[in-house]
């Protein structure tokens, strides 16, 4: 057997992540297929896969980072890594399970590893903890998720959690037993959930976000014992199962975010309901948090707010999702909204329904975009975008969901990022699995994307259409102006903290003082190669006479050259350039 760790530390936390995972990605269609309350849109098993999956990759990033950094050491006089703290990676885990939640049940799963978190790195210089230790976090999740929901139900992942932490509490050991004492609890309240929720009862399931959370805590187990539990049927009614998996093919290429926790006050108010889901992650200060809550609470339903310091994940179901994003705004700053319309067989229905199989498009275009200015622009052209805020790379499960959302026969991937390029290609593979025909165009910046879709027409044959995409991407040279965050070594010489960086393909080729003189020089460097067309992408904080000045200088020194602006809003480099 392979060694397993006794205590929980940081390398447990990250085999916790990953064998999490693992158990979501096996479990997620059979999660999918019984998810029917509050909406029964068979999203919960992708929306708790793409919580944890942003979870780990976060958890991931701490450990690379300390990778990065060694201090010289020993008799040997070799580079010695510093591993990660306890605190460090749960803090990093509840991080990324915030700003990667999904739908009712993600946001719910979030909360309980932020809740985790907060016990855990209470101790910021710990290595790890005993069973006591996880105990307190076990407990202390399961309250803060029930303070984040406005109308906790039983029969519920909150009722799973709650057992789960109360079975925690009665074991007497170490981390191994006191996990699998609360894996016990939880598959016992989630066997019981039909018999607390009358929807779950006439459909003949168990409930779906407490299904993913035994998944959860099954993983918690194998990580300390090297040994997944035995793994149990989920009680589903044969007839019910088949209608279910007929829906969920249909739902998972929809736009609709799944729930497996439900938020109402009674169970038969599930009968109707709000006509729009509406998430957003938003900056905003506690007190204003408290008053967003009110307002939301009146407007709809299914309203979980989760985080804290400062970031916080928005989930409500709403007639009026204006007001609600409305709201968000007089709160502080939201971002990365997504509004999703129920069809009339999600909304918060309680039985089988049959739903006509929305026809899917011949062909489209899925494409990740760096900033919300970006992000309408791809959109008014076609494109199913997926946004990536600065230092905030989407996964791989991410891609994938956005290729569902576009619905169509055969999907263009544009990763726009040569970080993304392995992510997109993952998710272009899941894909493939699921019969849709992916082609992903290796794009390294948002622009070159641009240049892609600019020629892109559907009517054309498939294989001509990406080979034109293509083409028109490679014949697009690209750049962008950001300010050095460090001193380091770069292909132009040394720079230090807050000198401007002109970055052509992906190298450092100017370093300068000043944004708007290296911009100008990033930019007769590549028009010196030639060009017909200049696009400027300007970020937020880009000087606001930087693109009068720049297209000034292009037709000046360029005549047949071209210069079109767009506005990317907050991108994280102050300017794109991009050179055809």
């Amino acid at each position: 057997m392979p060694q397993v760790p006794q205590t929980l530390d940081a390398s447990a936390v990250r085999a916790w992540c990953g064998l999490a995972l693992e158990a979501l990605g096996r479990a997620r269609e059979e999660i999918d297929a019984i998810n029917v309350y509050p909406v029964a849109d068979g999203d919960t098993g992708t929306n708790l896969y793409l919580t944890v999956e942003s979870a780990a990759a976060a958890v991931e990033a701490v450990f690379a980072a300390h990778a990065a950094v060694s201090v010289t050491g020993g008799t040997s006089g070799q580079p010695v890594i510093e591993p990660p703290t306890l605190a460090d990676a749960v803090r990093a885990m509840a991080h990324g399970a915030l700003i990667g939640a999904r739908g009712n049940s993600g946001t719910i799963l979030a909360q309980l590893l932020r809740g985790m978190a907060q016990v855990l790195a209470a101790d910021t210089g710990a290595a790890g903890t005993d069973g006591e230790g996880l105990r307190l976090a076990l407990r202390h999740a399961s309250e803060a998720a029930r303070q984040a929901v406005a109308h906790p139900v039983e029969g519920t992942v909150l009722t799973v959690a709650s057992a789960a932490a109360d079975a925690a509490a009665g074991a007497d050991g170490d981390c191994a037993l006191v996990a699998r004492a609360a894996y016990e609890g939880a598959r016992a309240a989630l066997a019981a959930t039909p018999g607390q929720l009358a929807v779950l009862e006439r459909a003949g399931v168990v409930d779906a976000g407490g299904r993913g959370l035994v998944a959860v805590l099954a993983a918690l187990v194998e990580t300390f014992t090297g040994r997944a539990p035995a793994r149990a049927a989920v009680p589903v009614l044969a007839s019910h199962a088949r209608e279910m998996a007929a829906d969920a093919d249909v739902t998972a290429l929809e736009c609709a975010d799944g729930t497996g926790v439900g938020t109402g006050t009674d169970a038969d108010e599930a009968e109707s309901g709000p006509a729009f889901e509406v998430i957003y992650l938003l900056e905003a200060q506690d007190a204003a948090v408290a008053r967003l809550r009110e307002r939301l609470d009146a407007l709809g339903d299914s309203l979980v707010v989760v985080g804290g310091d400062g970031l916080w994940n928005v989930h409500v179901h709403v007639d009026d999702a204006g007001a609600a994003v409305e709201a968000g705004v007089e709160a502080g700053r939201p971002h990365r909204i997504r509004i999703t319309h129920f069809g009339p067989a999600d909304a918060h229905t309680t039985g089988s329904t049959t739903r006509p199989a929305r026809e899917r498009a011949q062909r489209a275009v899925v494409a990740v975009v760096p900033g919300e200015g970006l992000a309408h622009l791809y959109a008014e052209a076609g494109a199913t975008t997926v946004l990536a805020r600065p230092g905030e790379p989407p996964a791989s499960g991410e891609l994938v969901e956005a290729v569902r959302r576009a619905h169509a026969l055969e999907v263009v991937l544009l990763p726009n990022d040569a970080e993304l390029r392995h992510t997109a290609a993952a998710a272009a593979e899941q894909a493939r699995t699921e019969g849709v025909r992916v082609a992903l165009i290796p794009t390294r910046s948002a622009v070159q994307g641009i240049a892609a879709l600019a020629v892109h027409e559907p009517e054309r044959r498939f294989d001509e259409d990406v080979v034109a995409m293509t083409s028109a991407a490679g014949a697009t040279r690209y750049a962008e102006v950001e300010v050095a965050e460090r001193q380091s070594w770069t292909m132009a010489g040394i720079c230090q903290a807050g000198d401007v960086l002109g970055l052509i393909e992906g190298d450092v080729a100017v370093i300068g003082s000043d944004v708007t003189a290296t911009a100008e020089a990033v930019l007769n460097r590549m028009l010196a190669a030639g060009g017909e067309m200049v696009t400027l992408v300007l970020g937020d904080e880009a000087p606001a006479t930087i693109a009068p000045h720049l297209e000034a200088k292009v037709r000046e020194s360029y005549l047949a050259v071209d210069t079109v602006v767009y506005r990317g809003g907050r991108q994280g480099a102050l300017l794109l350039i991009g050179v055809e």
